[in-house]
């Protein structure tokens, strides 16, 4: 548990000022999460000089991350170093690098990346998932479902997704260019309740650091203004695309997806374990949790695309808690796609609730009123059992 003294530094939303004031709440601690995302740099991986891993971090990272695993939490890992390491096995020139040359020796990279990231975690008898993004992929709602179901399924298998950008086919124009923003945007698909930045520095300060006694740690962070984000700096490192601009970017993505966000220094052995027993950083607070974030999504920033009508006793099933089964849907109207938001309606015709629903109109008018064991028969392939999964949807007040 970190500390919990009563009185602590932070920074003020309102003016952007440090102040030493009286916190009307802990600090949190790793244990109060249940899934995180880890995110590993370039720089934290590679040795900049020879472009070889640093191998005894990293297993002690992966000790760390075992030892979340062991306790029943969720890990997802965010790794940077295709790049630099297909770098190193390709001997090139420092510098940098052309866009097709950066792409080519991504590939090359990726598969050592893969390989090491397998190899430390197989170590503790934990398998380890590639899973490889671009920015369609968590910005276009039906490649995000995909992606966010690869990444529930290993997770279930109690596997650690390991997770990079696609540099082998982002260009310029798609990309998004750091991992920082990328780990923001995987924390909210996952539904994460933590996002860890491990970084060349142990927080963020209000004021450059770097030669600077003066500078103070920030060490908690309410809300996030233009005061904090004019604190942000450059990239601290050759290998590094991100900085700490891109880091209170990441901040703002993640805590407006109802995800916490700690910046801490990977530049000690076991830098979670370091986190949990009170090590500098700077955690930036949320205050909604990543399924009351998706559920307001869900159900008013989305334009709906069609209606399902469902039966009463589907009705009474969704204010239950439940999800909306085939079976319990008698009619469904409007022309919609996998992952579009739809209206759910009762028999009288009053609204129900809202979802994503998990079949294109067409399939849909297919399996309504069918039991969920008939979807195969009826489709020539096995989707989703569930209409609308209760993760989706969002049910109004009777």
């Amino acid at each position: 548990m970190l500390n919990n003294a009563s009185a602590r530094q932070w920074l003020s939303p309102a003016t952007g000022q440090t102040k030493f004031v009286a916190m009307s709440r802990k600090a949190p601690s790793l244990a109060d999460f249940r899934r995180l995302v880890v995110k590993v740099g370039s720089s934290l991986l590679v040795d900049s000089e020879g472009g070889g891993l640093h191998k005894t971090w990293l297993s002690s990272l992966a000790d760390d991350l075992a030892s979340l695993h062991r306790n029943q939490r969720d890990v997802l890992v965010v790794s940077s170093g295709a790049i630099a390491l297909g770098r190193a096995v390709l001997k090139l020139t420092a510098g940098p690098l052309k866009l097709e040359d950066s792409q080519a020796a991504a590939a090359v990279g990726q598969i050592a990346l893969a390989r090491t990231w397998s190899e430390v975690l197989g170590r503790h008898d934990i398998a380890a998932g590639q899973v490889l993004v671009t920015l369609q992929d968590t910005e276009e709602r039906r490649r995000y479902l995909n992606a966010r179901s690869t990444i529930e399924k290993l997770l279930e298998w109690r596997a650690v997704p390991v997770i990079n950008e696609n540099d082998t086919v982002a260009t310029n124009e798609i990309r998004y260019g750091d991992n920082d923003r990328l780990a923001a945007r995987v924390a909210t698909m996952a539904s994460a309740d933590l996002l860890v930045l491990l970084s060349d520095v142990d927080g963020l300060y209000d004021a450059p650091p770097a030669g600077n006694t003066k500078a103070k740690l920030v060490p908690l962070v309410e809300c996030i203004t233009p005061d904090i984000e004019a604190m942000a700096g450059a990239a601290g490192s050759e290998l590094s695309r991100g900085g700490m601009q891109t880091k209170i970017e990441a901040a703002k993505i993640a805590t407006h997806g109802g995800t916490h966000m700690v910046i801490a220094s990977g530049r000690v052995a076991h830098p979670l374990k370091a986190i949990a027993e009170g090590a500098r950083c700077t955690w930036f607070m949320t205050p909604a949790n990543p399924i009351t974030a998706r559920k307001k999504w869900i159900a008013g920033s989305l334009e709906p695309k069609g209606v399902l009508t469902i039966d009463a006793g589907a009705v009474a099933a969704l204010r239950s808690g439940k999800s909306l089964l085939p079976a319990g849907v008698i009619q469904v109207d409007g022309s919609f796609a996998r992952g579009d938001a739809v209206v759910i309606r009762g028999p009288d015709g009053a609204e129900v609730g809202r979802g994503l629903v998990a079949y294109d109109a067409d399939d849909a008018v297919k399996i309504k009123g069918r039991p969920s064991g008939d979807i195969l028969s009826i489709l020539g392939f096995g989707g989703r059992t569930e209409m609308v999964h209760r993760d989706d949807l969002v049910v109004g007040r009777p």
